[in-house]
């Protein structure tokens, strides 16, 4: 009967270590790469019809409804790359957030980093957020990023905190409903600190508030920098009265009231588009009654008014569509040849990159994601389910570990983005898409878990 070789140990340790050291080189290369494929294979960075509005803040000068001048600056900045510097920087810091979650939670050797990366490559909308001029990566970014930032703070080095808590803030200023989500998070936190103690420690809760704080100082000071207004980017009343009209809301309201008020709506009010979008965006009385600045009182003053009268309508509309935007996960909305906004803005104000611009696959109409969603759609819905049984098993064993804690947070920041995206905007699979991959990546870390316990016990026996 042969034993245990002598030192066994000590050589399977050495072998993990080399292993290691060539699979952080492997990592350090190959995961931006395939974050950036979608974007190589275009030729260029994906656009979307949201970017113009982006691009064009460092330019025109005045605020303008949910467009961030903070996102907005950090395009600028990328303009003489043709905006690959953006695309590096979004690759990069998705690479950093994916590790240092793996790290505080004890799973951070190289090659499972390399490994799930590469399932949320293959299964995910990932690398087409990271590979897009867009603030929708940043959103299920920064929700690790604070879940890192205040549960495990102090395993962070000094210098590493104080760019999380950098980009954490940048997140938030780039847009509102990402800095709603994170509130949302934090707020969370403190309610239920009295029960976690020990697992949410005060001071990583105090820092996270702050760094929630500091995003909102940030916007405010890009808009007084680029406007000279010291005001919140304005989107007002517009975004949410359009959810109402999409609902039969507004149209009720009108039916109401116009024969004792004087709105400016009411003559229409038998011609309003079906959605939202079509009202905002498309060709309706909303251009013909001065947009925002025309409209933007009327708006708010009905959105008030019918909150007030039909309670329960409201309500149950809010709970439509939040389980709505919930199943809404799709890859790609937006992202397609006919972006002619986009197109407008890139050509009167940076016309240098018309050129690679219009030779991209994008602007060719070669870009479809039919195929890419029967595989994200399935992935995206069944990761949803999985992560909120993962975290209500830990709650059913009364488990107060950090995997529990992870999935926790990831289940709230979903139901978060659902409502508040759903409720004021109205369903669209963008939403759902920007943050959904996350559920993915904590369903993965399960898996990860799950495998390196086995591999200790292995390692372990005689």
């Amino acid at each position: 009967m042969v034993g245990p070789m002598p030192g066994g140990h000590t050589i399977n340790t050495q072998i993990l270590r080399v292993t290691d050291t060539r699979s952080v080189w492997i990592a350090t290369i190959a995961i931006p790469l395939l974050l950036l494929a979608p974007a190589f294979w275009n030729g260029y960075p994906l656009l979307q019809w949201d970017t113009g509005g982006y691009l064009a803040r460092w330019y025109e000068g005045y605020l303008v409804p949910s467009r961030s001048t903070v996102f907005g600056i950090y395009l600028h900045l990328g303009e003489r790359s043709g905006f690959w510097l953006n695309l590096g920087i979004q690759t990069l810091a998705t690479l950093w957030i994916l590790q240092l979650v793996l790290r505080v939670l004890g799973l951070a050797r190289p090659i499972r980093l390399i490994a799930i990366s590469l399932v949320l490559v293959l299964t995910t909308a990932l690398p087409w957020l990271s590979s897009m001029l867009l603030t929708d990566i940043f959103a299920g970014l920064s929700v690790l990023a604070l879940f890192a930032l205040v549960l495990h703070g102090e395993k962070i080095a000094t210098l590493e905190k104080a760019a999380l808590v950098a980009f954490t803030a940048f997140a938030a200023a780039s847009h509102s409903a990402t800095l709603a989500v994170l509130l949302g998070l934090c707020c969370a936190g403190w309610a239920v600190r009295p029960w976690l103690r020990r697992q949410l420690p005060l001071g990583g809760l105090v820092q996270g508030s702050l760094t929630l704080a500091a995003g909102a100082v940030m916007l405010l000071t890009a808009n007084f920098a680029l406007s000279g207004q010291l005001a919140w980017t304005p989107g007002g009343y517009g975004v949410p009265f359009g959810r109402m009209l999409q609902d039969g809301i507004v149209a009720q309201y009108l039916r109401d009231h116009c024969a004792r008020q004087n709105l400016k709506l009411c003559p229409y009010r038998e011609q309003l588009p079906p959605t939202a979008d079509d009202f905002l965006w498309g060709h309706s009385m909303f251009n013909t009654l001065g947009r925002f600045q025309g409209l933007n009182d009327e708006m708010g003053f009905i959105v008030l008014h019918s909150l007030a009268e039909y309670p329960a309508w409201q309500a149950r509309a809010a709970l439509t569509a939040t389980a709505d935007q919930l199943a809404h996960v799709a890859t790609g909305e937006g992202t397609n040849g006919w972006i002619p906004h986009t197109y407008g803005i890139i050509e009167r104000y940076i016309p240098a990159q018309l050129a690679p611009m219009r030779k991209a696959k994008q602007q060719r109409w070669q870009l479809d994601f039919t195929a890419i969603n029967r595989i994200h759609v399935p992935v995206a819905l069944a990761s949803m389910l999985a992560v909120a049984l993962l975290f209500g098993h830990g709650l059913w064993r009364r488990r107060r570990d950090d995997f529990t804690l992870l999935a926790g947070t990831v289940t709230l920041a979903l139901l978060g983005n659902a409502f508040i995206c759903g409720v004021i905007s109205g369903p669209h699979d963008r939403y759902g898409a920007r943050m959904v991959w996350v559920a993915t990546f904590v369903v993965l870390i399960a898996a990860a878990r799950a495998l390196a316990k086995d591999d200790a016990d292995e390692l372990l026996s005689p």
